[in-house]
This record gives structure tokens, C-alpha cells and sequence, in this order.
């Protein structure tokens, strides 16, 4: 790529980056409610996207031996450290923390 077409392409990927995040706060400002479906989304989609990265994580995973037990560990103590101090930060830097540990180490 020629430097103009880098400047170019940075230029549109920091557009469309600015426009992702301004453009809810332009379609439903603070004095106007969103609609119905938009606020059913904002009650679902975080538990679904848990959800859809938990099965992307474990995909790969092998539960026929002892090759999951790094995952099934690390996922016990996410859980229980999420219960315990309900912090999502504090959960997922543990659990990555307590995985790395033991694919490093351990297993």
C-alpha cells in the first residue's frame, strides 16, 4: 500500500470508529427513550455474549481425558471469584491468571 492509501485507510477506520461509538448517543439522546426492542436487547445481549465466549473458549477444549481440566478449573474459580467479590475485571484477570498457571506449570 502506498502512504496514501495507509492515511486514507486509517482516516476511514477512524471514522467509522467515531461513529460507532457517537451514534447511540445521537439516535436516543438522554431526554428520549429508546425503544422497547432496543432496551430487550440491552437486558440479553450481555448474558449471550457470556455465553457465546464461554462455548468459543471451550471449543477446542478435549472432555473425553484430563485435557480440560486447566479450563474446567479456571472456569470454577471465575465463577466462584465472580460470586465472592463481583467484580467482572477482578474475574476475568483472575481466571486468566489461574488458567495461564496451570497450562504453564501444571499440566
Amino acid at each position: 500500500m502506498s502512504v496514501t492509501q495507509q492515511v486514507i485507510s486509517i482516516a476511514l477506520i477512524v471514522i467509522a470508529t467515531i461513529l460507532t461509538r457517537a451514534l447511540p448517543f445521537i439516535l436516543f439522546p438522554e431526554n428520549r427513550k429508546p425503544p422497547a426492542f432496543i432496551s430487550y436487547l440491552a437486558t440479553v445481549l450481555p448474558g449471550a455474549v457470556i455465553g457465546m465466549l464461554v462455548v468459543y473458549c471451550l471449543r477446542d477444549a478435549v472432555f473425553s481425558s484430563w485435557h480440560c481440566l486447566p479450563e474446567l478449573i479456571a472456569i470454577l474459580f471465575i465463577f466462584l471469584l465472580h460470586k465472592w467479590k463481583g467484580n467482572t475485571l477482578l474475574s476475568i484477570a483472575g481466571g486468566t491468571i489461574v488458567y495461564m498457571f496451570l497450562v504453564q506449570y501444571v499440566f
